[in-house]
Order: structure tokens, then sequence, then C-alpha cells
């Protein structure tokens, strides 16, 4: 069975749309699923929506996050409940083409634990594309996974994979696709072409994308402690060399250097690169002191008993 964990937030106009046509070719495909309907603390009706979609369907499943964790927090969230063999996490305005979860579907069928469509081509504008593809390709160099051609952010897992998930991976500070990345379990990649989808407004804020991107850098990648050596090793050796030049030109006389120049500059470079190393260093701390509290990385609220509570008269 195929788990179909749909990401909602603000959706009540979007979520039945969808729900209709993700049900219809799963019925045209013959392929048995289940939808998890996974809310983000959505501020409209679209919780409710989901718990009606919920009645009409046994396949159906809607939850709320207690608060908005943003998408990644919730796919965790989808995949402590989903049931089936393999499961796919979608946004709820069809970004990504039922054609390709079929297509992904039928992959798993034949034997592949791990199936990432990559976006081939998508109707950004120009500017938006250019930093998208600056960023995986800066991740890329830098971290220690691979991103596809255009990037990628969904996946087709494994039963194998969502209980290595639920079970060894916390949400904390890091991304789904990135944890995936980095299993193994020989991906097999998809292209497909992302639409600009019923979505008129991004959902993702410059401050929620820059977040993310610093928890996928921080996450996946060793640079910045590796910087922080070589820059500390370059230093060291600069500095040994400007101290022997500086002792050879006073003793020769070749040159006259104040010695209160060489000792202002070289205070103020050290300066600096302390002033960077304890920053990069603290990104560090932070993330291993917000995991070491162990607090859950989402919470799903309980739904509400359906017999009515009768007050004492």
């Amino acid at each position: 069975m195929l788990s179909i964990i749909l990401l909602s937030y603000q959706s009540e106009k979007r979520i039945e749309k969808f729900f209709d046509a993700l049900n219809l070719r799963m019925f045209e495909e013959k392929i048995e699923f289940e939808c998890i309907i996974m809310d983000d603390a959505s501020t409209d009706a679209s919780h409710n929506v989901a718990l009606e979609i919920e009645k009409k369907h046994e396949n159906v499943r809607a939850f709320q996050l207690s608060r908005n964790f943003t998408s990644h927090y919730s796919i965790f969230a989808g995949f402590s409940k989903v049931q089936g063999n393999c499961a796919v996490a979608l946004p709820d305005d069809l970004q990504v083409p039922l054609d390709t979860v079929v297509e992904m579907y039928r992959i798993w069928k034949k034997g592949g634990k791990v199936v990432i469509p990559y976006r081939d081509d998508r109707d950004d504008p120009v500017i938006s594309k250019s930093f998208s593809n600056l960023y995986y390709s800066l991740m890329n160099k830098l971290s220690e996974v691979k991103f596809p051609k255009g990037g990628a952010d969904i996946f087709l897992a494994d039963r194998e994979i969502i209980d290595i998930f639920n079970k060894y991976i916390h949400p904390k500070n890091t991304s789904t696709i990135i944890e995936v990345l980095r299993l193994g379990f020989d991906p097999v990649y998809l292209p497909f072409k992302r639409p600009t989808g019923n979505n008129t407004k991004s959902r993702w804020t410059l401050r929620k994308k820059m977040r993310l991107a610093m928890d996928t850098f921080f996450s996946s990648s060793s640079f910045p402690i590796k910087f922080i050596s070589g820059l500390g090793i370059s230093s060291f050796v600069l500095t040994i060399l400007l101290i022997a030049y500086y002792i050879t030109a006073r003793i020769t006389g070749i040159i006259e250097i104040p010695g209160w120049t060489l000792l202002v500059i070289t205070f103020t470079f050290f300066s600096g690169l302390i002033l960077l190393s304890l920053g990069i260093i603290a990104e560090y701390v932070w993330r291993i002191f917000d995991e070491v509290k162990a607090r859950p990385g989402f919470i799903i609220k309980e739904k509400k008993s359906s017999h009515t509570i009768k007050l004492d008269e």
C-alpha cells in the first residue's frame, strides 16, 4: 500500500480539490493507498475540511500539529503515522504532478528503495531560479551529500527507510531530503517539470528559507570546521613569516617598520579571526544544545472526542 502524506497549510480552498484528483488518479491506476492529511496549524478551516474528508473516506486520516512547525516537521510527523509499505509527502498545491507520483510508485514496485524526483524545469522567475541553482551548486561542493540537478525536496521512501526515520533520525536542525540522501540505498532519480501550482503565494518566507538553508548546510557539512582549521594553520604560518620578516628588517635595517604598526595589524587580524571562528563554532554548539534538550520536534494534537459531555445541572 502507498501512503501519501498531504502537507496542508492554509489549504481550505485547495485540499478537497487535491484529494479528489488524487483519489481519482489512484483509482484509475488501481493503486491501493492511504492519505495522511497533516495540517501545519493552519489558521483557516483547513483542518475542519480535512476532518470532513476523513469522515467520507476510510483510507483518510487527518491530523493537526500543535503549532506551525513548517512542512519539514510535518513530513516527520506524517512518517510517524503512515501504515503503508512506502510513503511520499506531497504539497497541497499540485506542484508535484500526479503522473510523477504514479511513476515513483512504479519504480518502487520494481525494487527502488528511494525515489527522488528532481526539477528538470520550473516555471519560476529568473532571479528565483538563479538563486536556487546557486544554492544547490554550493551545497554539492561544500556538503557531504549530492543533490541532483535542479535540486530536490521530496522523495518516495520504502518502509525500511520510514522505520529508520522514525527510530533513529531526530527532526531538529536538519531536513528530510538531507537525511534520505545521507542514508544511501542507491536512490533512483526521476526528472519532472514543476508547475507553479495553485498556490499564488509561497508559504516559505525569506526567514523560513534562510533557516532551512542553514539547517541543511550545518547538518550536512563539515566545511566550516575544516575551514577554521585551515585558516588557523594559515594564520600561524603567516604570523611566523611576518615575525621573521620583521626581525630580519630590524637587524639589517633594509626598511624602517614602526613596531606599533605591525602590532596593531596583527592584533586586528587575529581578533577578527577569533570572532569568525567563535561564530561558526557557536552554530554547531547551539545545534548540539538544542538537540540534547530532547524536546519533541513536533506535536500532533489529540482528536476531539466524538461524544458529548453533559454538565450537571
